[in-house]
C-alpha cells in the first residue's frame, strides 16, 4: 500500500517528468524533441517513440502536437523502400532495426488517442512491407545486424528478444492479427541446442526449463542472458501467458535477490540484462571494457524507462503490491542526479524554459549503475520521464493501456 506521503512523492515525479517533457519538446533540429534535457539535443526516433507511451496518457495537447510533427517528419523521410530513419530529421542517418517497428508501434497508439484510424496510412503500409522482407527465413521472426536496435554497444544476432515482441505488438495494434499470430508461434518454439538443424525445424526463442524468453536466437546459436525489456514487452503485449508471466516475475525477483546478496545490485529495481557479461566469457568482446563493463550500461545498468515498463508488466500480471513498491522505488531512484553533467538549472539562460526549482532536483537519468546505484549518462531523459508517466498510470488504474486490448483479443 503507497502511504500518503509516498503518493506526494510520486505526485510530484509526475509533474517533474511532465516539466522534463515539455522542456525537452523544442530542440535545435526543425524544433523537434530533444532526447535529453541538454546532453542529447537530436531527435533520436527510437527514444521518441518509445516515449509516445508516457505522453499519450498524460493527454498533454502541447505534447501530442508535438509527437504528431515527430510522426509526421518520419514519413517525409521515410526512405523508398519503407525504411524509418534512426534520427527523425535526417532521412539518410539509416540501419537500426527498432526503428521501423517502433514508429509502428508509435502511430497505432497516436491513432487510438486521436481517434484518426487512417493517420499516415500510406506511410504506415509501405513500412509494413519494409518489416516483411526483413525476415531472412522469408518467414515471420525479425532478424537484426549486432548493434543495430537500442543496444548500440551490446551485440544481438538473428532474431533479437526486444524487436520481435515490438512487431508483435505493432501487429496487433495495426489490426493485423493472423501475421501476429504466426510471429507468436515462432517465438514460442524452443531455441535450438543440438548443434544440429534437422530438414523443417525452425529456431525459436523458449529456453528450456527457464520462465523467460531468450536473448537472442538463429540457427543453433542463442544467447540465455535474461533481457529485461524484451521480456517486459512480452508480458505487456500477452505473448507470455499469464501463468509464464508470473513465473518469470517470481524468477526475475528471485535472481535480483541473489544479486543483491552477492553486492551485485544495490537497489530493489532489476538491471536491464544479467547475468552480466564478464571478460572471461565468451561472449565478451574487447569494446566492452570501454563502454559496456559488468553492471554498466547495456551490460547490466538499471534502465529507468525499463523499470517503467516492468512495473508496467507487473501491472499486466495483477501482481500489483509488487507493482508499487517498485515504482517508490523508481521513484526515489529518479531523484538522483548525475553531477558529472550541467544541472538544468546552469542550464536556464540557454534554453530559454524556466525550470521549477522543486523539478531540477529530478534526474531522470539514462541509466544506473548496478553495484552502487550511481547514476550516470545524461539527466533528464525523454524516455526515463515518459515511461515514468506511464508506469504510474498503470499503477494508478490498474491497467495497461494500449497493451490491455493485445492481450484480451
Amino acid at each position: 500500500m503507497i502511504s500518503l506521503d509516498q503518493q506526494s512523492d510520486i505526485n510530484t515525479a509526475k509533474k517533474a517528468a511532465l516539466e522534463v517533457l515539455l522542456h525537452n519538446m523544442h530542440g535545435p533540429f526543425q524544433g523537434l524533441p530533444r532526447t535529453a534535457g541538454w546532453g542529447y539535443p537530436e531527435p533520436y526516433t527510437r527514444d521518441l517513440m518509445i516515449a509516445v507511451l508516457g505522453i499519450a496518457v498524460s493527454e498533454n495537447q502541447e505534447l501530442l502536437q508535438s509527437i504528431r510533427k515527430v510522426l509526421e517528419t518520419l514519413a517525409k523521410n521515410q526512405t523508398e523502400r519503407g525504411h524509418i530513419s534512426s534520427l527523425v530529421h535526417d532521412g539518410d542517418d539509416r540501419g537500426s532495426s527498432d526503428t521501423t517497428p517502433l514508429f509502428l508501434l508509435g502511430v497505432g497508439i497516436y491513432r487510438q488517442v486521436c481517434n484518426d484510424p487512417n493517420f499516415l496510412d500510406n506511410t504506415v503500409q509501405k513500412a509494413l512491407v519494409w518489416m516483411e522482407y526483413q525476415s531472412p527465413s522469408d518467414r515471420y521472426l525479425i532478424a537484426q545486424q549486432p548493434t543495430s536496435d537500442w543496444r548500440d554497444e551490446q551485440w544481438v544476432l538473428g532474431y533479437g528478444l526486444f524487436v520481435n515482441t515490438v512487431v508483435y505488438s505493432y501487429l496487433k495494434i495495426l489490426n493485423q492479427p493472423e501475421r501476429a499470430k504466426k510471429i507468436k508461434q515462432e517465438m514460442g518454439r524452443f531455441t535450438i541446442t543440438s548443434g544440429v538443424i534437422h530438414d523443417h525445424v525452425h529456431e525459436g526463442l523458449v529456453v528450456k526449463n527457464k520462465p523467460y524468453y531468450a536473448f537472442w536466437s538463429y540457427k543453433i546459436h542463442s544467447s540465455e542472458r535474461f533481457d529485461l525489456l524484451g521480456n517486459c514487452i512480452a508480458i505487456l503485449s500477452g505473448i507470455a501467458s499469464f501463468t509464464r508471466a508470473n513465473d518469470m516475475i517470481l524468477w526475475i525477483e528471485a535472481e535480483c535477490d541473489a544479486m543483491r546478496k552477492k553486492g551485485l545490485l544495490a537497489l530493489d529495481l532489476p538491471p536491464n540484462f544479467f547475468p552480466f557479461t564478464n571478460p572471461e566469457d565468451p561472449d565478451w568482446h574487447d569494446r566492452y571494457s570501454e563502454f559496456n563493463n559488468p553492471g554498466e550500461y547495456h551490460n547490466g545498468g538499471i534502465w529507468p524507462f525499463i523499470c517503467g515498463f516492468y512495473i508496467a508488466a507487473l501491472v499486466a500480471a495483477q501482481k500489483f503490491d509488487l507493482a508499487e513498491e517498485k515504482l517508490i522505488a523508481l521513484t526515489d531512484c529518479i531523484k538522483k542526479i548525475n553531477p558529472s553533467t550541467e544541472s538544468a538549472n546552469n542550464n536556464n539562460e540557454k534554453t530559454g524554459f524556466k525550470i521549477n526549482s522543486e523539478s531540477a532536483t529530478f534526474g531522470f537519468n539514462e541509466w544506473i549503475k548496478a553495484q552502487n546505484g550511481e547514476p550516470k549518462g545524461q539527466n533528464w531523459q525523454t524516455w526515463s520521464a515518459s515511461m515514468y508517466l506511464y508506469a504510474a498510470k498503470c499503477v494508478e488504474v490498474k491497467s495497461t493501456p494500449f497493451f490491455d486490448e493485445m492481450r484480451n483479443k
